[in-house]
């Protein structure tokens, strides 16, 4: 079958992969839809550490073709969207409702692929670039089989770690104020979950000035290309201001224009060793700076609650979708989205 692979010093597209059948609670995901997230091209650039040879993606949907013992939630046909977050589902941290803090979610890849004999890995459990994937159950969830796949795939990253982190991480409320630093992928997921939430003044920040309209259409009542005005719309600092570059000077920035017990919440990659700084005694008025992984989500929950939201109109997904691309393009793809020529693309197989 096909796949997006990554040796350690090159990607290709490659046509060979087998994978395994799946076990007891495990799920076989047919991908039709898989959207190329920065996440991804941090593995090929290092920016995100990860042993190769690995098979890439982690934004995907499908069609469920087969299921382990065990798993009742889902059947084959069944459309779903993949989370990341294999979960053990028993630990102290899935039981308070935090699956994202769960140890067996994080730094424990595994093997299912294969390529003339040799073992690949499986990127952020998931693997999306893939004709077909092997989950754990939990990170199966079903929707709506009205909502196009190419569609429901942006759920499994931007939109749940975007409206995410403004809902659960930051629990903006309804009056709040907002800044968004970076209206990429993400930026423009925490737009729309800021006004879903119901803030009032929501400033968007991005150096691309053609990114204005699709800010406004997501939810931003200002535009500016740089923080320097944000004081002129906020004079006493913002509520909430997110970062979304993965930079060390933005991080700087909106940790700076928080208000009185204002939170800034670090959703950029930037790499794994690179250090920020911020004046101490300015958090002494009740500030925060909030680290977020995938949007504080319980995914079982989130994606049916955005799968609704986007039935009933609220959120915005097939407007992410700027292009989609045969996964034979994946080079296109890779290059629009290092020249940020896309809100996301999005490969179909």
């Amino acid at each position: 079958m096909r796949g997006v692979v990554f040796d350690g010093a090159r990607v290709e597209v490659v046509d060979d992969l087998e994978i395994r059948d799946p076990g007891p609670g495990e799920v076989l995901v047919a991908i039709a839809a898989a959207g190329l997230c920065h996440s991804d091209l941090s593995v090929i650039d290092g920016t995100i550490p990860f042993p190769p040879p690995v098979v890439l993606g982690h934004e995907g949907a499908g069609v469920v073709e087969a299921v382990g013992a065990g798993v009742a939630h889902v059947s084959p046909g069944d459309h779903v969207a993949l989370s990341t977050i294999a979960n053990c589902g028993a630990c102290a941290q899935c039981h308070r409702g935090r699956p994202t803090m769960c140890r067996k979610a994080i730094g424990m890849p595994q093997q299912p692929f294969s390529r003339a004999g040799r073992p690949l890995y499986q990127f952020a459990a998931n693997s999306a670039f893939a004709e077909r994937t092997l989950v754990k159950a939990v990170q199966a969830v079903r929707i709506p089989k009205e909502i196009p796949l190419t569609s429901a795939a942006l759920i499994g990253c931007g939109v749940v770690t975007g409206v995410g982190a403004a809902l659960n991480r930051a629990r903006v409320a309804y009056g709040d104020s907002v800044l968004v630093i970076g209206t990429g992928g993400i930026g423009l997921n925490v737009l729309q979950g800021a006004r879903i939430a119901g803030a009032t003044t929501i400033v968007a920040v991005d150096a691309n000035p053609e990114k204005e309209a699709v800010a406004r259409q997501f939810g931003a009542t200002h535009f500016l290309p740089s923080a320097e005005g944000v004081a002129d719309i906020l004079p006493n600092g913002a509520d909430h201001a997110f970062e979304c570059v993965g930079r060390v000077e933005l991080i700087r920035q909106a940790v700076d224009a928080l208000d009185r017990h204002g939170q800034a919440v670090l959703l950029g990659v930037p790499p794994a060793t690179a250090e920020a700084s911020f004046l101490v005694s300015s958090l002494f008025l009740d500030k925060s700076i909030l680290g977020c992984r995938y949007g504080s989500a319980r995914p079982q929950r989130d994606f049916a609650l955005y799968a609704d939201l986007y039935l009933a109109g609220r959120l915005l997904l097939d407007e992410l979708v700027t292009r989609t691309y045969p996964v034979e393009e994946f080079a296109v793809a890779r290059e629009d989205a290092e020249a940020g020529r896309v809100a996301r693309g999005v490969l179909v197989f």
